[in-house]
C-alpha cells in the first residue's frame, strides 16, 4: 500500500506542481549561475546510496567547507534560495526520487555518507527502510538550521546532539509505523511549513 500511495501521489504531484516547478526552476536560474536542479549522493534503504534532487539553493562557487547549512542566513545561500528553503520548495524535485522508488513520502531523513559512518550499533536500524520526504525527525527539527546557527560548533553539535535524537525518532518511526501515521505526519507537514 506504502509504495502505491508513493507512486500515485508523485505523479500526481508533479502533474498538479508543474506549473509551480517550471516557475521555481527559472527563477532559480535567472537569481545565479549554475545548474536549476542540485544533485546529491545520500544513503538510502539498506545503506546503498542515491542521488537526491533538490532545486539548487546556494551558489556554486562557494567552498564547501561545511556539511552543513548555517541558518537561513548563511552567506552561500541564494536570494530565492531563502524564500525556496523558507517554504520547503527546494524539496519539491523529490517527488521524482519517490517515483523512482529511492524515497517514499515518509521515513527518515536520508544522510550524507559522512554522517551515516558516525552511526554505531543498532542505529543503523534506520537503514532497513526508505528514506523519507519527512518524518518525525523532520517535524521536530524543521528549523534545524537556526539551531545550528546558534551552536558554538555546529558540526559538533549535530552529531552529538541532533543526530542521535533524530535516529531515536526514526526507531520509533519504524516501529509504529503504518498508512494512518504516515498520512498524519504528512499533514502535521504541510502545516507546519505556513506557521
Amino acid at each position: 500500500m506504502k509504495r502505491c500511495f508513493d507512486i500515485l501521489f508523485s505523479i500526481t504531484g508533479l502533474i498538479l506542481l508543474f506549473p509551480i516547478l517550471v516557475c521555481v526552476a527559472i527563477l532559480v536560474k535567472l537569481d545565479s549561475k549554475g545548474s536549476v536542479i542540485f544533485k546529491q549522493e545520500r544513503v538510502g534503504k539498506n545503506n546503498s546510496n542515491f542521488t537526491l534532487y533538490k532545486f539548487r539553493t546556494m551558489r556554486t562557487l562557494q567552498n564547501p567547507s561545511s556539511c552543513l547549512t548555517i541558518g537561513n542566513t548563511d552567506t552561500r545561500i541564494t536570494n530565492v534560495g531563502y524564500y525556496l528553503r523558507t517554504f520547503k520548495l527546494d524539496e519539491l524535485p523529490q517527488l521524482l526520487n519517490i517515483l523512482k522508488g529511492d524515497m517514499s513520502f515518509v521515513g527518515p531523513r536520508p544522510e550524507l555518507r559522512y554522517f551515516i559512518n558516525k552511526y554505531s550499533g543498532t542505529d543503523l536500524e534506520v537503514l532497513q527502510v526508505k528514506p523519507g520526504l519527512t518524518g518525525l525527525a523532520s517535524l521536530k527539527y524543521k528549523n534545524e538550521d537556526e539551531l545550528l546557527k546558534a551552536a558554538e560548533n555546529p558540526e559538533h553539535y549535530y552529531i552529538t546532539t541532533i543526530l542521535p535524537d533524530k535516529i531515536r525518532l526514526n526507531k520509533i518511526y519504524i516501529e509504529t509505523q503504518s498508512f494512518f501515521l504516515d498520512v498524519k505526519i504528512i499533514f502535521k507537514t504541510i502545516f507546519s511549513i505556513f506557521k
